[in-house]
């Protein structure tokens, strides 16, 4: 977009700086990055009884390359090989597991069950033979599985059509995605019924290898929606308290019938309302009638952040012995601005409301302030991939300053599964293959097609899909 200036063309810490200051964002940053061993970002890290060897973390993703039956493809054992290659030592999730047919956010999505679970060791198995054959030893790399459910936003069968699974009536996005304010909701049986196959999801995570589940409370899935679910009566809505049961039992449950496993959380530690393409494209804020309550970490405007209850989550943490918390924002599916900041929006979205470094320092100042109120955590940040050839000074920085504990790296990784490793050796960035927000990897498989970088990834530029892509994108202008 013209309004702002593409992150390319900010070549000096001069620039970048000006720029900053312009857009009046605080974003800090070292102007020289360290290479060696003894560099902040080499910098290991004790975990429990382990070490993980250096501070970047691969995000996970949600796949749309598996097979119906949930199963991974060439496509998937590509790309978790790719996470091997980067060299990157704490793998978190890898990507989205849906513990359930009906969890899953599209047809392709992997799954875990009794018949799948070996499918996904192999898979565990490749990314570490990868690492090793790169960089020798993998003492010191954890690796974690993702499970969940993708409730309002599911979308299990072949014709891609929403099966939302729901916890309450939301009167904005029952509205936005056009189902009815009388759409049944799940019952506290339902829920319980979820919970057990999540500890089984567990068990066989255990029994595939993995260090630890990641108990999704993120980007609108259901376990996001606990967090919100004010209106909603019975065991799992209204208080505080309530809205956290499906964490506790989900803890309790694992903890039983997977000793030694263990659990993080990755959790959207705010939001805001959701948004829509304005008259001219540009993002705007759905109307909203007086106060808006569905926002977990929102004041209640529909656009401001109040951390006193994502604050009380992390006391909960704390008190079920959970130190790996991974924090984002928001949600892809209706305020992605705020979760993924980008230039360029996917399909189905809008044009940035605003310049996404402003969303960038959003999150990073939000995980600051989380790490000062709850230090021993460790925390992995998100939102650094549109920092592009600026994310290195970036990422040392919050690291150095203990801003995190984490660099986060997600669609980066898909067009350059080597960027941790050649920041770690004081190589140059690759520019041509750094990830310049361009959202193909999200409008593709929102198509129909499987998920990849097709503008930069050579491997999928050769895909008809990317034909298909460029067709779709010109029937959109």
């Amino acid at each position: 977009m013209d309004r702002y200036k593409r992150v390319a063309q900010l070549r000096t810490a001069q620039d970048f700086r000006a720029y900053l200051e312009a857009l009046g964002v605080d974003l800090p940053f070292d102007e020289t990055v360290v290479a060696g061993p003894d560099a902040p970002l080499a910098q290991p890290i004790v975990y429990s009884e382990r070490t993980i060897g250096n501070r970047f973390c691969v995000l996970p993703m949600e796949g749309w390359d598996g097979t119906y039956d949930g199963r991974p493809t060439e496509l998937t054992e590509r790309r978790w090989r790719h996470f091997g290659v980067s060299g990157a030592k704490l793998i978190w999730g890898c990507e989205a597991v849906a513990v359930r047919h009906d969890g899953r956010a599209n047809p392709r999505q992997l799954m875990i069950t009794a018949d799948t679970w070996p499918d996904l060791a192999r898979l565990r198995e490749q990314l570490v033979a990868e690492h090793a054959s790169r960089y020798g030893r993998t003492d010191d790399l954890l690796i974690g599985l993702q499970l969940t459910h993708s409730g309002r936003f599911a979308r299990p069968e072949p014709d891609n059509k929403l099966r939302p699974a729901i916890l309450y009536a939301h009167p904005l996005l029952n509205r936005k995605f056009g189902f009815p304010e009388d759409y049944p909701v799940l019952s506290d049986d339902d829920v319980r019924r979820l919970i057990d196959d999540f500890i089984a999801a567990a068990r066989l995570a255990k029994r595939g290898g993995f260090d630890f589940v990641d108990l999704k409370h993120c980007h609108g899935y259901l376990g996001h929606e606990f967090l919100s679910a004010v209106d909603r009566n019975g065991r799992y809505g209204g208080s505080f308290e309530n809205r956290t049961r499906f964490l506790r039992e989900l803890v309790e449950g694992i903890r039983t019938e997977a000793p030694g496993l263990d659990i993080g959380v990755r959790v959207s530690a705010f939001d805001w309302a959701p948004f829509r393409p304005g008259p001219d494209g540009v993002g705007e804020m759905e109307r909203i009638d007086g106060e808006y309550r569905y926002a977990f970490g929102g004041d209640g405007t529909g656009m401001g952040i109040d951390l006193r209850e994502p604050c009380a989550f992390l006391d909960l943490l704390c008190r079920l012995n959970i130190r790996l918390v991974c924090i984002t924002a928001g949600s892809p599916y209706y305020n992605p601005h705020i979760q993924r900041p980008a230039l360029f929006p996917p399909s189905d979205g809008y044009q940035p409301p605003e310049d996404p470094l402003m969303g960038v320092a959003r999150q990073i100042a939000v995980v600051a302030r989380l790490k000062a109120y709850r230090p021993e955590l460790l925390y992995v940040g998100s939102g650094y991939s549109y920092l592009q050839e600026w994310l290195p000074h970036v990422a040392q920085h919050v690291v150095r300053t203990g801003m995190a504990d984490f660099v986060g790296l997600g669609r980066l990784i898909l067009a350059y599964p080597e960027a941790p490793a050649d920041m770690l050796a004081g190589r140059p960035l690759q520019r041509k293959r750094l990830c310049r927000t361009f959202s193909d990897c999200t409008t593709a498989p929102r198509n129909g097609m499987v998920s990849g970088c097709y503008p930069l990834d050579e491997f999928y530029k050769q895909r008809e899909e990317a034909m298909h892509l460029q067709e779709i994108k010109a029937r959109l202008k």
